[in-house]
């Protein structure tokens, strides 16, 4: 919703907007937009006298405990008949109509593989729209509107790039907000089950999946990630575009070497290099779906990689927020938006074969962690925690505000798991345990308390303390 706000003020809109606890980064791109932003959603708002309230779908019908409505200013707008819609139906109506557009869906890597594909863009000279769930650090902002017309072909359709979310679109509209978006490229990147506070099981989610399939044109294209039988499921439901492949062995696109320096191949061809900063085999598999929506709109692959090497990934993905100490002996903290148990994995095995691969093989990893997300919160894959947490030498959960019980989950990890009740304690645990040359992980959804300042604050003056 931040991004969308920022589509709409470059539009030329007057844009307000409001919402609870917003935290950085969108909180201070907003406030560099001249965005004014309300805390609360109180019925005072109705005098704003908008032409159009654009609705999230965090707002509901929800009540209190007292009975009291939990967004008040959502009831006012339906007593008084103001005008309303949804962000991606909005985002549809005057945004996208005209452009190609080419949207990234998917379990995991949507935020990156957008912010990927964007810059492919960029760098080929398309000058693409697009819509980010977080903030790519080659561009600076989630959104921008980008050309009306493209510039690299004449009389063609503008891009816009898209992250397609596959959560419900509004409390009024329980379609998957992707099925807006009728992109003509669309990658599916992968697929299991999450957010279980709306859907039911895998097979729910695979149908809105196919949903958006049914949007592609013929000649659009579908990006797939080959290694996912949940999305051979989706195509087998009935497809009507170019498919295109990527990541197992008999895919279109395949890589060949370690995820930060490998070939790509095209049908068992070398077609492009990519060598960059980034690690584990998630990424490999993003890059090598970017590449193949960026050829489907013209770009080559080898240009496509090219591009890559100078892709700076996006703000709270394995972003440094400091380290603490000296040279070999310092203590880095890591800030990290993975928040579902595969995604968890992801991340902590793309550090560990990193580290594995360095002078830095003996580092310990710490994945400090908070089950956020509604999935999270239900315990649904509550199970699947430990295995999650593999490749991390300690493990540290913020169980506050949990209904199941985290010790329990985590006991088979024996004392490399601890619990905490309140960031306060989890804090204390992890400077505690802490030893020069560690990796610290802090990975939520939410802003975790601002967990990532205070550990360094703390590691900090813990060094500046006489033995």
């Amino acid at each position: 919703m931040g991004g969308l706000a920022a589509l709409a003020r470059e539009a030329g809109h007057r844009v307000t907007g409001c919402d609870s606890q917003v935290y950085p980064p969108m909180s201070d791109q907003l406030q560099a937009l001249g965005i004014d932003l309300i805390e609360g959603f109180g019925t005072e708002q109705l005098a704003l006298n908008p032409d159009m309230y654009v609705v999230g779908n965090v707002v509901s019908r929800a009540r209190l405990s007292s009975g009291e409505p939990r967004f008040p200013l959502m009831e006012a707008i339906l007593d008084s008949g103001a005008p309303y819609t949804s962000g991606p139906q909005w985002l549809a109506e005057h945004v996208l109509q005209g452009r190609h557009v080419l949207a990234v869906a998917g379990t995991h890597g949507k935020t990156t593989t957008t912010a990927m594909l964007a810059w492919i863009l960029e760098c080929a000279g398309r000058t693409p729209g697009f819509l980010i769930g977080g903030v790519p650090m080659n561009f600076g902002v989630s959104a921008r509107l980008g050309t009306s017309a493209d510039p690299a072909n004449s009389g063609q359709r503008p891009l816009f790039v898209i992250e397609a979310d596959e959560y419900d679109t509004a409390f009024f509209d329980k379609r998957s907000k992707f099925v807006h978006y009728r992109p003509r490229t669309a990658v599916l990147n992968n697929l299991e089950f999450d957010h279980a506070d709306i859907f039911d099981n895998l097979g729910a989610i695979e149908r809105q999946f196919h949903h958006l399939v049914r949007t592609v044109p013929a000649t659009g294209r579908l990006v797939v990630n080959g290694l996912e039988e949940s999305l051979d499921r989706v195509l087998h439901m009935g497809h009507w575009s170019e498919v295109r492949n990527f990541g197992s062995a008999v895919s279109d696109y395949t890589a060949s070497g370690e995820p930060h320096a490998f070939d790509v191949l095209h049908r068992g061809h070398p077609v492009a290099r990519v060598e960059w900063s980034l690690g584990g085999v998630h990424n490999q598999l993003n890059a090598l779906a970017a590449i193949a929506a960026a050829e489907h709109v013209g770009v080559a692959p080898a240009d496509a990689a090219r591009a890559l090497t100078r892709f700076d990934s996006v703000r709270r993905r394995m972003e440094v927020r400091g380290t603490v100490g000296r040279l070999e002996g310092s203590i880095t903290v890591y800030d990290d938006f993975a928040h579902h148990p595969t995604a968890i994995r992801t991340t902590l095995d793309g550090l560990r074969r990193r580290l594995t691969g360095s002078r830095a093989t003996q580092s310990r990893i710490l994945a400090v962690f908070e089950p956020r997300s509604n999935t999270m919160k239900l315990g649904t894959v509550k199970s699947q925690l430990p295995w999650s947490l593999e490749p991390a030498d300690l493990a540290f959960c913020h169980a506050g505000g949990l209904d199941w019980d985290a010790a329990h989950v985590l006991q088979s990890m024996g004392q490399r798991a601890c619990v905490a009740a309140s960031i306060d304690d989890l804090v204390r645990q992890v400077v505690d345990a802490a030893q020069p040359g560690d990796h610290i992980v802090c990975m939520s959804n939410g802003g975790f308390g601002g967990i990532h300042q205070r550990l360094l604050t703390e590691l900090q003056a813990r060094l500046n303390t006489p033995a």
